[in-house]
């Protein structure tokens, strides 16, 4: 550490020196300026004053440059800020000496000043620029080797100018900005940092192939999610490797950097505009409530604990039954926000009745939202009496509790699998969604929201596709007409709150999931985004459609049964109203069938005479034709309508 210190000093020293070499040399270098570089032109009246105040004037210049921070810059990162910077303290050290000085007497020409200042300027600033100079122009001479990567950048506003002054000086990246892409016509046929500004969207692919471009980088962070996935796919047609600056927020903190760069994922592929969130509505709902949260280690249960941790919660209850989620979420919201949030965490099963009042007795929650369940459908479709007991009757305990204990609103996250289900978990989750509907008139408000698949979420198909893309693949997919509906995991989470600040006695709450999106694409896409090439490098294989899957999930977004609400997003689903006696006997009827161990077929049978939606899906399947290219909207909305006709 000592040597460090010693180190620098020297080198302030160092600086020092230079500087005060510099002053002389300016006003020096002035003179001969204006008496035609002649020393013995020079008037005495000129030279003996600059002489004797000339010691005056380096140690003035020294001393402000010292307050002025003048020796802390890291040369090789000089920015456009700290050379302003640089310029007020030469300009405010110069009129140190010169005001006083001029006040007492001290005459030079103004020509003589004025050159002195700009000597100065220019050399006390210049040799504190000269490192990031000539490291830029070695790695200019460098990246125009054959080798290096060839980069086009998209978006010549603010982001993308910062991250070309960033790679002009990053070592790390070996290669050169050969285009810039911009839809802007009045930016087209500039230079921006040297990169040329070629066109528009349309010309992505001629530049791509004429620049010979191997990485792509988006740097438009504020764009609408729908202008970035037609870009993007666009984009991918090139073959090059694409990545892209996250978000608006990099602006906002100054973190536009190559550190901020990352690998475009498939979230950007959707096309999806962010969340706008009433945030009020959310304050008034949250703030100061203790809230719990079942299934909390999950993929949507924890995005919840992390959204609702923002607004401030009295107390905020974990509940989950596998403790390494648990401990992971619990952790992070700890790093996050310490002794601000009173964070709770019980390790138990929704199954356990007795357990879950217990819990409910002691922790009196105002709010639960219940995201623990069992949502694999081929599993439950082999082991039925699993997903009744965990998603029906582990729902009914926390329900019943939520009674119980005076919970004020309780929010059950549902599925697009409970629209006229053909496997057991959606069954499963539709008849929650019956208990939710007979509960009109209890003092606890019920509802529940439904939405479609979530990207990244635990066992679904990205993380699969990730996987087999790792080992070299093959890709499999179970049929390559099937077709989804994504959103977000933080988009769900907060959609879901939204949701349920607004809920009102037994409503169905259904979440707009945007435009379809085909299972092989979104396979092919991945693929492309690994910096591969589908069937070429990576195989992708039909193994045939799994027990109880559809072909296309039902839409959801059918107008003439929904109600809009204040969020775009969120809408109604019409319901009818469900006895609650009804309910209580087949909730009964359930837990014989449990008791006697029944067989699968026969639990799976007494489900289907519960709900009158539930089919078989191989009756469902056999509906659609096999989509044409680009139709999926349509055939999707053709599939809807034959399941509608069936129930």
């Amino acid at each position: 550490m000592k040597a460090v210190k010693d180190n620098q000093a020297a080198r302030t020293l160092l600086i020092m020196l230079a500087d005060a070499v510099i002053v002389m040399a300016s006003g020096g270098l002035a003179l001969l300026v204006r008496f035609d570089f002649s020393f013995g032109s020079i008037p005495h009246a000129y030279l003996d004053p600059w002489v004797r105040t000339l010691p005056i004037q380096i140690a003035v210049t020294l001393a402000v440059f010292r307050l002025r921070r003048m020796y802390r810059y890291l040369w090789r990162y000089v920015s456009a800020r700290d050379v302003l910077e640089m310029a007020s303290s030469v300009c405010l050290a110069y009129a140190a000496f010169h005001v006083p000085a001029w006040l007492l007497g001290y005459r030079q020409p103004r020509s003589v000043l004025f050159i002195e200042l700009l000597c100065q300027m220019f050399l006390l600033i210049g040799i504190r620029c000269s490192i990031r100079f000539f490291r830029a122009m070695e790695y200019s001479a460098q990246n125009r080797q054959a080798n290096g990567e060839r980069i086009m950048l998209i978006g010549a506003g603010e982001a993308g100018r910062m991250l070309l002054r960033e790679i002009a000086t990053a070592s790390q990246l070996n290669g050169t900005v050969c285009c810039v892409i911009d839809d802007d016509p009045a930016k087209q046929g500039k230079f921006i940092e040297n990169a040329p500004v070629v066109g528009g969207r349309d010309n992505i692919l001629e530049m791509a192939a004429k620049e010979r471009i191997t990485q792509i980088i988006l740097a438009i962070p504020a764009a609408p999610g729908k202008q970035k996935k037609e870009i993007l796919n666009i984009c991918q047609q090139t073959g090059c490797r694409v990545r892209s600056l996250p978000g608006i927020y990099q602006l906002v903190n100054g973190e536009v950097s190559l550190a901020a760069v990352k690998d475009v994922q498939v979230e950007d592929l959707l096309g999806r505009d962010p969340v706008k969130l009433d945030t009020e509505v959310l304050r008034n709902f949250l703030e100061n409530k203790t809230v719990l949260v079942t299934g909390g280690g999950g993929s949507i249960g924890s995005e919840l604990c992390r959204q609702i941790a923002k607004y401030r919660p009295k107390r905020l209850i974990i509940l989950d039954i596998y403790e390494n989620n648990a401990y992971d979420i619990q952790q992070e919201l700890r790093r996050t926000w310490g002794s601000r949030l009173d964070l709770r965490v019980e390790i138990a099963s929704i199954r356990d009745g007795e357990k879950i009042d217990r819990l409910f007795q002691f922790h009196r929650p105002d709010i639960v939202f219940h995201a623990a369940a069992h949502k694999h459908v081929p599993l439950m479709e082999e082991c039925p009496e699993e997903a009744v007991k965990n998603n029906i009757f582990g729902t009914y305990h926390v329900i019943r509790a939520s009674e119980k204990f005076g919970v004020r609103k309780f929010v059950m996250i549902s599925t697009d699998k409970a629209v006229n289900p053909t496997n057991c978990m959606g069954a499963t989750k539709r008849f929650c969604e019956m208990i939710l509907q007979s509960k009109a008139d209890s003092p606890t408000e019920f509802c529940a929201v439904r939405f479609g698949n979530v990207l990244g979420s635990n066992g679904s198909v990205v993380p699969l596709f990730k996987r087999q893309i790792e080992e070299g693949g093959p890709v499999t997919i179970t049929d390559k007409r099937i077709i989804r509906y994504f959103m977000t995991i933080p988009e769900a989470a907060q959609l879901v709150m939204e949701a349920g600040a607004m809920a009102k006695h037994s409503q169905i709450f259904v979440l707009d999931m945007g435009e379809p999106v085909k299972i092989l694409t979104l396979a092919e896409n991945l693929i492309r985004l690994s910096g591969l090439e589908p069937y070429k490098d990576i195989d992708i294989q039909e193994v045939g459609l799994r027990p109880g899957e559809k072909l296309y999930e039902e839409l959801l977004m059918r107008s003439e049964n929904l109600s809009r609400t204040s969020n775009e997003k969120i809408f109604i689903e019409q319901q009818h109203a469900i006895s609650q006696e009804t309910m209580m006997d087949d909730l009964a009827r359930l837990d014989a069938a449990i008791a006697e161990n029944r067989r699968p077929r026969d639990l799976i049978a007494l489900l289907r005479e519960m709900i009158p939606t539930y089919r078989d899906p191989e009756e469902v399947n056999s509906l659609v034709a096999p989509p044409e290219a680009g139709e999926e909207q349509a055939d999707s909305e053709a599939y809807s309508r034959n399941v509608e006709e069936l129930v």
